[in-house]
């Protein structure tokens, strides 16, 4: 036996300490928690115990920057262990935030990744061996999956080259280091540590990074398998891309935390979206495996079933939330599950084993597109449950209305553009499409609560224009982009000096009751005081909340409460049962991590990351 397990979430080690050992609490990602020592008679005691500050700034001589504080920090063996937006990892004394000791890979040194947020991490993943007792940290780093000991810190000599493995080695061909980077935490089973990637969108070019997901020995640090999100010629799925464009196509990767059934040993992806996002005619046809969630044996790497969440994907919509598994009861049957949040405002829940659909999903004809050289696919999969968690689709009577004047200038800019439900094609004009490419759902994705089989998620609600336009080759990214037609801007629906073009919540939380497939409750949640403070609502009676719009995720407990950032300068505790808010702490700096909880010496602490650039900081707060 080389490995062991960890003890799972909620199993105290002993009667004072309760772990939160993987990124999403346990391994299916549900983000669950027994403690009840905070509770809802008590939450709005929580005061902060300790803040630790990530204390990184820019590096103008590399021409980086630190992004937003997105970490979630795993807690074991009286220990927390957190990657910060450098990559830095850092273990903490949980009870006190003292640092035992840090390890930075410099990956700065190699320039501002290309993916356009700045440096960014969520988490990390850690092996316990069996044998000597310890810990083992896995970093996956820009182009390299770095093993640490978790005691000292110190590099793994005997894992890959001197502690390092260089994940641009094996790849169907040559990849450009600065074109390659990480965000999300590996996935460690058994003696595998698995590992996807991220590609910047703004690359669109032919052969541009694959978006292979490898798995590799976790003491030896030699590749065991890899699997080609998209397939090579001659195997299961190439003849789905037209022309033979599988030969030169990248993206396609798996950018979003992955989850894992660690009893079946079976792997979850949320693929993503080939380049380019908003225009396809290079890649015609479907496309597997891109924008599909795709179940693989964690042992070989071989796929034991997939389903397409969008055909021949054109909105950035590619999955971007963990899979969360769950099991559920649905018309008297109990069934393991695995639901998939997706940014379009849908959660595809499936049986985790088969891969059967829960409830029926149905291909809807869908319109077509008039751009030229474009091929959409002529449907899209809806599934008819669970109820959609996000709005969706733009008419005329979702125009911005907090004021009859912004109301009218709202609705005549969007006369301008091009309006229709979900899956409304790009276009020449500006397709004002929604939800945006933030979300619906977003990398946070959903929390799950067991006792209830209710899930909770943070949604957002905020439009974004899909304007295509001939791209000038001679400009300064023309060695990053070989495309006809790309998008102008891609940014939000913005009207009137930053306001949005549609009426709010631009934030909610959204309570799911995943054996009915039926919303439970649905609340506006957090404000955004940017907004609050345009001159333009000057005097207007605004909603007690805007709603925040933020891409982190929530966590719920067995007391029966839900934290979450969500975007605000806020940290807030949820009831479970309806919404209402019991706690908020003002943060000062927006949160930009999913929050997690754990106990020790007693005493339970709920933790979350907030802040960017030299402002970062992780907060801890307890009774």
């Amino acid at each position: 036996m080389i490995a062991t397990a960890f003890l799972s979430l909620g199993t105290a080690t002993h009667a004072q300490t309760v772990d939160w050992p993987y990124y999403g609490g346990d391994q299916g990602g549900m983000k669950y928690s027994t403690l009840q020592q905070v509770d809802k008679s008590n939450v709005a005691h929580l005061k902060l115990a300790w803040e630790w500050k990530t204390g990184e700034k820019d590096l103008r001589e590399y021409g980086t920057k630190p992004g937003v504080f997105e970490g979630t920090p795993l807690v074991a063996g009286g220990t927390m262990y957190i990657v910060t937006p450098y990559n830095r990892v850092v273990a903490l004394d949980p009870a006190t935030g003292a640092e035992k000791w840090s390890f930075d890979p410099e990956s700065y040194k190699a320039g501002q990744p290309p993916n356009g947020t700045g440096f960014v991490h969520r988490g990390l993943a850690l092996w316990k061996d069996s044998i000597s007792g310890k810990y083992v940290v896995f970093l996956n780093t820009r182009a390299t999956l770095v093993a640490l000991d978790g005691t000292t810190g110190k590099l793994m000599r005997g894992f890959g080259a001197n502690g390092k493995v260089d994940l641009l080695v094996g790849l169907r061909w040559k990849v450009d280091p600065k074109q390659y980077t990480n965000t999300s935490p590996p996935v460690v089973y058994n003696n595998l540590v698995i590992v996807g990637n991220g590609v910047g969108d703004r690359l669109m070019y032919n052969r541009d990074p694959p978006g292979d997901v490898r798995a590799y020995d976790v003491k030896t640090g030699k590749q065991v398998w890899s699997f080609h999100t998209v397939p090579w010629t001659g195997e299961f799925g190439a003849d789905t891309w037209k022309d033979k464009s599988n030969e030169y196509t990248g993206h396609t990767n798996v950018w979003a935390p992955m989850t894992l059934d660690d009893k079946r040993g079976l792997l979850y992806l949320p693929v993503s979206t080939p380049s380019n996002d908003f225009y396809g005619a290079r890649r015609k046809g479907n496309g597997l495996f891109a924008d599909s969630l795709v179940c693989l044996d964690a042992t070989t790497g071989k796929r034991k079933w997939h389903y397409q969440i969008i055909h021949h994907g054109l909105w950035d919509y590619d999955p971007p939330s963990p899979p969360n598994l769950m099991t559920i009861t649905v018309n008297g049957k109990r069934i393991d599950a695995v639901a998939q949040p997706t940014k379009q405002g849908f959660l595809y829940t499936f049986d985790r084993v088969t891969g059967k659909p829960v409830w029926p999903i149905v291909e809807t004809p869908v319109e077509q597109s008039t751009v030229k050289g474009e091929e959409t696919s002529p449907t899209q999969p809806i599934p008819t449950l669970p109820e959609a968690i996000a709005p969706q689709g733009v008419t005329l009577d979702d125009a911005f209305d907090l004021s009859p004047e912004l109301h009218d200038e709202a609705v005549a800019r969007l006369k301008t553009m091009h309006l229709g439900g979900l899956f409304t094609p790009p276009s020449y004009e500006g397709t004002m499409m929604r939800p945006g490419i933030l979300g619906g759902a977003d990398w946070g994705g959903a929390a799950y609560d067991p006792q209830t089989h209710i899930l909770y998620i943070k949604v957002n609600n905020m439009a974004a224009v899909a304007k295509l336009g001939v791209f000038d080759h001679t400009g300064p990214r023309a060695s990053e982009v070989d495309s006809d037609y790309v998008t102008e801007g891609r940014t939000n629906g913005l009207f009137h000096d930053g306001l949005p073009i549609l009426k709010g919540p631009y934030g909610l939380v959204t309570a799911v009751n995943m054996d009915t497939g039926k919303k439970v409750w649905q609340i506006p949640f957090g404000d955004d005081a940017e907004m609050r403070a345009n001159p333009a609502l000057k005097g207007l009676k605004l909603p007690a909340k805007l709603g925040a719009v933020g891409t982190a995720g929530v966590i719920t407990t067995k007391s029966g409460l839900v934290f979450v950032g969500g975007g605000d300068a806020a940290f807030h505790a949820l009831d479970a049962k309806d919404g209402t808010d019991l706690w908020t702490y003002g943060t000062k700096e927006r949160t930009g991590g999913t929050p997690m909880t754990y106990m020790i010496g007693g005493k339970q602490y709920v933790v979350i990351a907030v802040g960017s650039g030299s402002e970062a900081s992780l907060m801890a707060f307890t009774l």
